[in-house]
């Protein structure tokens, strides 16, 4: 995916950049290419960005660590803010007060919209966070305590566990 120049968006019809996509985002592992629309638009003083994927890709269940597929699809609009009033981030203070207003994504209005990066963010946001396969027969592994310590660094915490009892 090519990254978008911003200031020829303004030079585009209804001043807008919209597309389909199907391609494998690099650093995102998954099972098919994600497929999807992107859909760009100037707004003058902001970029509006709307994003529709879909994929399948491989999960580990937090319960019992087997693996599992899982479909991820996306829906999503942001508001990127176009301000030129960016600060050398080698000269930054030590301390800064911030306002709610520094808290939004910003870019130059004279620079580039990372097309692959923002959509690899959008996909990693919607990753669910509890990963659970919803098998019938999920449940956490089983820890055979009668099994005799093969590493010698748990003998303390044997040792420990024994005082307890």
């Amino acid at each position: 995916m090519e990254r978008i120049y911003i200031p020829q968006l303004l030079k585009m019809p209804q001043q807008m950049d919209k597309f389909t996509f199907k391609e494998n985002i690099k650093g995102f592992k998954t099972l098919t290419p994600i497929k999807g629309s992107l859909a760009v638009y100037h707004r003058g003083g902001f970029l509006e960005v709307e994003l529709t994927a879909d994929t399948i890709l491989t999960l580990k269940c937090d319960r019992c660590l087997k693996t599992f597929n899982h479909r991820l699809e996306v829906d999503t609009s942001e508001i990127i803010w176009l301000s030129d009033q960016f600060e050398d981030p080698d000269n930054l203070p030590l301390e800064r007060e911030i306002s709610g207003d520094d808290l939004c994504e910003s870019l130059p209005p004279d620079g580039y919209f990372e097309v692959q990066s923002w959509i690899y963010e959008q996909l990693s946001l919607a990753l669910p966070l509890r990963q659970l396969c919803n098998n019938e027969d999920c449940e956490p592994p089983t820890i055979d305590e009668s099994s005799t310590i093969t590493d010698s660094r748990w003998a303390a915490l044997t040792a420990l566990k024994s005082l307890g009892e």
